[in-house]
């Protein structure tokens, strides 16, 4: 592939008279970054509560995107609700890329449920400029317990079983969703949230049982929409009430000598469980940061770090005016 065929020609010249271990050292971190997956959505909208700089310019996004493929990052997440991030990538050119995209949510006054997933997709792919999807999620998979959820579902295998399609699956918010909806269907792929802070996919036994499923996990909010990498003085003062939590946290990156960014995503990529885990940056500056933290030694956080306290962990529930 393109990707290891360059990484390889970066990694070549440092190979001395300890090449055998360099060779083994670029072969891991090339395995690490191949389990990177490029979010999407600030290249279409400002997202995030650590957004400075809006909505990621055409120009960067090109950039960014270069970057990523020539270190060997070929996944992308994207949704259609990520505003102009499909037809950004359509105009890019993400041909070579597996691309994962999300459904909007299922009217209710919709009364042709095949043909409004058929209509999606196909529109997706017109605009990526693909002609198919590695993934589909439903963004609002709670709505497969409501009375169109045999008709979503069945849907969503049609459009699998024409080729569109090659795994179908949910994005979900937190396990207990898992507890309600895979009694009744099952899936090739799930995304959730999980970081440092919120380990409630391990906690709950749902990532292992996903793993011996054989089904593909995908985690987002490693950073905790960049909640995570945030110093202290930069930090919302709503989110002050959980002050010892980040005292401990900021503690702890300080004995083990590590950065947020190493500590997050080592955490993350030492869960054997995960298939991929979503990084978004806001420019190339960032994702070679990303890249460099990948080489980190991972260090498995104290437990105490953890919580389940939904106001902070629920990006949905903050309120940082």
């Amino acid at each position: 592939r393109i990707g290891s065929a360059i990484i390889q020609k970066i990694h070549t010249p440092m190979i001395h008279r300890n090449g055998s271990q360099h060779r083994c050292f670029a072969r891991t971190q090339r395995r690490m970054t191949s389990r990177l997956m490029l979010g999407t959505v600030q290249f279409g909208m400002p997202y995030g509560i650590a957004n400075q700089a809006g909505q990621v310019s055409r120009a960067e996004t090109a950039s960014i995107l270069d970057h990523a493929w020539r270190r060997g990052i070929n996944t992308l997440d994207t949704a259609i609700d990520y505003g102009e991030s499909e037809q950004r990538l359509g105009d890019i050119g993400v041909g070579e890329w597996q691309v994962i995209s999300k459904l909007s949510a299922l009217q209710e006054s919709c009364t042709d449920v095949a043909a409004w997933v058929q209509e999606s997709v196909l529109s997706s792919l017109e605009r990526l400029r693909i002609p198919r999807l590695r993934g589909l999620l439903l963004h609002r998979p709670q709505q497969l317990l409501g009375p169109q959820g045999s008709a979503l579902y069945r849907a969503l295998v049609a459009i699998k079983d024409q080729g569109k399609v090659e795994k179908i699956g949910i994005s979900i918010y937190e396990p207990d969703e898992l507890d309600a909806i895979w009694p009744h269907y099952q899936f090739d792929l799930v995304q959730a949230p999980f970081n440092i802070i919120d380990r409630r996919l391990a906690v709950s036994g749902w990532l292992e049982r996903l793993h011996e499923a054989d089904t593909e996990v995908h985690i987002r909010s490693v950073f905790l929409q960049g909640l995570l990498l945030m110093k202290s003085e930069k930090r919302p003062v709503a989110f002050n009430r959980w002050q010892p939590l980040w005292q401990q946290w900021h503690g702890w990156l300080n004995h083990q000598s590590l950065t947020p960014l190493q500590a997050c995503l080592g955490f993350a990529l030492a869960q054997p469980g995960i298939d991929r885990v979503v990084v978004g940056v806001e420019n190339l500056t960032q994702l070679q940061e990303i890249l460099a933290s990948v080489e980190t030694r991972a260090v498995e956080p104290p437990a105490t770090l953890a919580s389940e306290d939904i106001d902070l962990i629920n990006p949905s529930r903050w309120a940082t005016s």
